[in-house]
């Protein structure tokens, strides 16, 4: 299943483990969309979608595809695609059967980083992945939580020895979506005081509070010299540029890094509970660099479906139907205190930021499409 094969890679690259900038001014005139009233409230995109951040199965195309068009989803960029030999075949086999509509992002072999020729294999897979017709590389928290650099430490986000790869990922026209570090949360104490104590209870594997694990700051840290590094080369900072929990932060390496974009999968949570205003301006400022996402898993089994986290049972009909409506709800409505899509990331509320339509149109499609070329209206 794509979803339980994803966590087995994390959990594999676990075990290798031993100035806020000023913002423009937002007409307050502009209006949240407004949709017919015949539409059930928010339960599709108002505007077609392209969801940069997803893990598929191969042998689920038809369900995905259904999924899909019930959303207004024209495109969705499937992460878990693997390499030569390790799934990428499957995964353009199922970019074939989709119609180009599931789009593979390859990824690289971080066992044995550091040792001789682990580098020059990892560009030529890269280099393999691009003459298949692979638009992007997808690198998961291992590169900072678990991958070892070969001398027995861990292997830094921004480590040198990693430059090579990431300037012929440049060369070869590649876009990279990286995770680096995880929730805030995840570095604190694993016990009933933290806020995500439902979501860290049914993944125990996913507390980084141990002090082996590098701060959440210093993971940052690194991310931000690694963009840096490499102006020339298009980066997606996942989940809400990784620091969902400080937009301020977030803003600022966009503001230092034309060539960053940022994606919202499994964030809405996060930052859909900072003042509604100040994410409104946000999303206005950036709207030519913020990709939806929604870190949407989709297995071969009927029941093997992650909707931006997952709990110790899949998810009831209705839970389904709750993570769509408050997905588009937040993005589309300036409705107050609602359940934000994924209760089980944390007890609270968000506040919806009431989009304009030229920006929904932007985030919720025409930005991602751009970048990865794809066809668009």
């Amino acid at each position: 299943m794509a979803v339980k094969r994803a966590r087995r890679l994390l959990l594999l690259g676990l075990a290798l483990v031993a100035c806020r900038p000023r913002e423009r001014p937002v007409d307050a005139s502009v209006r949240a969309v407004s949709r017919a009233p015949a539409a059930a409230p928010y339960s599709r995109a108002a505007f077609p979608a392209v969801d940069v951040h997803t893990h598929f199965d191969p042998t689920a195309t038809a369900r995905v595809l259904r999924l899909m068009d019930a959303q207004n989803i024209r495109y969705a960029v499937n992460l878990s695609a693997g390499w030569v030999g390790h799934g990428l075949e499957e995964a353009l086999t199922q970019q074939r059967e989709s119609g180009g509509r599931i789009v593979p992002f390859c990824m690289i072999d971080w066992r044995g980083a550091g040792a001789e020729g682990w580098v020059a294999n990892s560009i030529a897979t890269l280099e393999q992945c691009a003459a298949a017709g692979v638009r992007g590389w997808k690198i998961p928290k291992v590169l900072g939580l678990g991958a070892g650099d070969g001398r027995g430490h861990r292997l830094r986000v921004d480590d040198p020895m990693l430059d090579p790869i990431f300037e012929r990922a440049s060369s070869l026209r590649m876009v990279v979506l990286i995770h680096s570090g995880d929730p805030r949360a995840f570095f604190e104490p694993n016990t009933p005081a933290n806020e995500r104590w439902d979501e860290l209870r049914a993944h125990p594997a996913w507390s980084f509070a141990d002090p082996i694990y590098p701060r959440w700051t210093e993971i940052l840290d690194e991310f931000e010299r690694r963009v840096l590094r490499h102006p020339g080369l298009r980066f997606i900072g996942a989940h809400f540029g990784n620091a969902a929990e400080e937009p301020d932060r977030v803003e600022s390496l966009l503001a230092r890094a034309p060539n960053y974009f940022i994606d919202t999968s499994a964030r809405i949570p996060e930052f859909g509970r900072h003042d509604p205003a100040r994410m409104r301006a946000f999303f206005i400022r950036w709207q030519d660099r913020v990709l939806f996402g929604t870190d949407l898993g989709v297995g071969a089994e009927p029941d093997d479906l992650m909707l931006g986290s997952t709990g110790e049972h899949p998810p009831t009909p209705e839970e389904i139907t709750r993570f769509w409506r408050s997905t588009w709800r937040y993005f589309e409505s300036n409705d107050r205190s609602f359940e934000h899509p994924t209760p089980i990331q944390g007890r609270w509320t968000i506040s919806g930021v009431g989009l304009p339509e030229g920006v929904l149109r932007k985030v919720y499609g025409a930005n991602a499409a751009r970048l990865l070329g794809l066809p668009w209206p």
